[in-house]
């Protein structure tokens, strides 16, 4: 069967998964209408828009696509159904992503289940046009992603300090494993955008925010598959961030950051001072800050290969402000110097990385000073923390550094996932961080100290509050032990990592 109609009628919509809803008699639509052939003329220019990115749906149809168009073939074969969202009582067209057809292919095994939406690629370009995204894909609801309600409230309580309102990481389902480490592995229509966005709506679903609210959006990555172009434009526009200004126009200030693994975590600083700043002036202020790297590394055989034995994909959200804070920012300190240990020059497609000098004088050296100064700063020795969370490009720099400090083992272990995830690079350390607030107590003290080569660390005092207790269950569904050992994984040849690692 050929995919090309179906996907005109994916074209309509876009990123965004939505609607319109009439005002007047309450009929619903798919695709947007401008006015409702209902009602007529008095509904014209007073249609509402619907959306359903947070809708579960039931897969009612499907059928298998074994002979796709040409910009569909490197995803063939795959699923195409009618998805139909019982809130809605609509139905539309999706494909199925994440799925791998390697048995006889038989409707009666999927229809009838239930589906999650997930904001994809939508097929193969060329390397100068520009990457069609959508939302119109979707996985099923009883297997690694499990579907989460998103219910916004009303921030009530302001805090003393800014922090931490929600968080997320997100992982994809493939995995390669080798000897004792695994790593996560994009699906062929993933990037760095689609985990940024995916981490981004789950951490907006943990906060219980609207998007509305974000004042403005930070991503800090170094896999962006564009040049000249932000990613954090498209998390704005697929999650609502900001004031919806009409015309596709949102009020919201996004960014791209970029200082190699710390491209997150150096804006954590910016956006706690930001909402302090707010809240003297009586002010709400939220901002959605995400590090999202489809880790670079060249084939083994290649210059630089040596970093494909460490790489990871995923993606870590997380929203500080000033009200319902789960975790404050009590203080930080950054350190710089100009040390060439990783790069990648214009033009190249992979990074190169310094060999001899990763460790000693680059990570070691910047992640104990900035560690050491800001405990000095805040009066703190290792006896009054209770987790540190270095940067952690492989299972051993971490721990060397923690004993470096006066850390046990003990306090560095629940953060370091780099053996069930990889390198995720600008997600690295804020997924360790996102470990250790699945399990944190309330007053507990949390030292997270990022690592960027060329280089530089920064490093946060963090103190949990009780409101987390309540936030975490939000999202426990697919918190990170979840998605570090879940039943439904899948693992891959050196073949198909390297593959699925391309994408489409």
């Amino acid at each position: 069967m050929s995919s090309e109609p179906i996907e005109r009628r994916v074209s309509y919509i876009s990123d965004r998964l939505r609607g319109s809803i009439c005002p007047i008699c309450g009929r619903r639509y798919f695709k947007p209408r401008y006015y409702c052939p209902k009602c007529g003329r008095k509904s014209m220019g007073k249609m509402e828009e619907a959306s359903y990115l947070y809708s579960k749906g039931v897969l009612e149809a499907c059928t298998l696509i074994d002979d796709p168009t040409n910009k569909f073939k490197i995803l063939s074969p795959y699923i195409y159904g009618i998805v139909r969202i019982p809130e809605a009582d609509i139905r539309i067209p999706a494909r199925l992503t994440d799925h791998i057809q390697n048995s006889q292919f038989k409707p009666e095994d999927y229809e009838g289940r239930e589906v999650v939406f997930r904001f994809r690629r939508r097929y193969s370009t060329e390397p100068h046009e520009i990457v069609p995204t959508t939302s119109l894909t979707f996985t099923f609801a009883d297997e690694y992603y499990p579907y989460i309600p998103y219910e916004t409230k009303e921030p009530k309580e302001p805090s003393e300090k800014p922090g931490i309102v929600g968080y997320a990481l997100y992982t994809s389902r493939f995995r390669i494993r080798e000897g004792d480490t695994e790593r996560s592995v994009p699906f062929l229509d993933e990037d760095s955008i689609t985990a940024a966005v995916e981490a981004g709506k789950l951490a907006l679903i943990q906060a219980a925010l609207h998007g509305w609210r974000i004042k403005k959006v930070y991503v800090g990555t170094e896999s962006n598959p564009y040049a000249v172009k932000p990613i954090a434009s498209k998390v704005a526009q697929v999650l609502d961030l900001g004031e919806n200004l009409g015309d596709g126009v949102r009020g919201v200030d996004a960014i791209d950051t970029e200082f190699a693994c710390k491209a997150a975590t150096s804006m954590f600083k910016d956006a706690a001072a930001i909402s302090k700043y707010m809240a003297e002036k009586g002010e709400e202020y939220f901002t959605m800050v995400i590090g999202t790297d489809n880790s670079q590394a060249a084939p083994r055989d290649q210059p630089g290969g040596e970093l494909d034995y460490f790489v990871g994909y995923g993606a870590a959200a997380y929203i500080i402000g000033n009200m319902d804070v789960i975790a404050e920012i009590e203080g930080w300190y950054s350190v710089t110097s100009d040390t060439p240990d990783f790069w990648r020059r214009d033009g190249q497609k992979y990074p190169l990385h310094g060999g001899r000098f990763t460790g000693e004088p680059a990570y070691f050296k910047h992640i104990i000073k900035a560690a050491k100064k800001l405990m000095d700063k805040m009066n703190l020795t290792p006896k009054d923390i209770n987790y540190f969370i270095p940067h952690q490009p492989n299972a051993k720099f971490p721990l060397r550094a923690a004993r470096r400090l006066g850390f046990r083992e003990e306090q560095c272990i629940p953060s370091l996932k780099v053996t069930k995830f990889g390198n995720l690079y600008s997600g690295s350390s804020p997924a360790g961080l996102a470990a250790v607030l699945d399990i944190a107590k309330p007053y507990e003290k949390i030292l997270l100290t990022s690592f960027g080569s060329g280089a530089g660390s920064d490093a946060y005092l963090i103190t949990v509050t009780p409101k987390i207790v309540e936030k975490r269950k939000r999202t426990e569904k697919f918190n990170v032990e979840w998605q570090s050992s879940n039943p439904h994984l899948i693992y891959l040849d050196y073949h198909t990592y390297r593959k699925f690692k391309e994408g489409i």
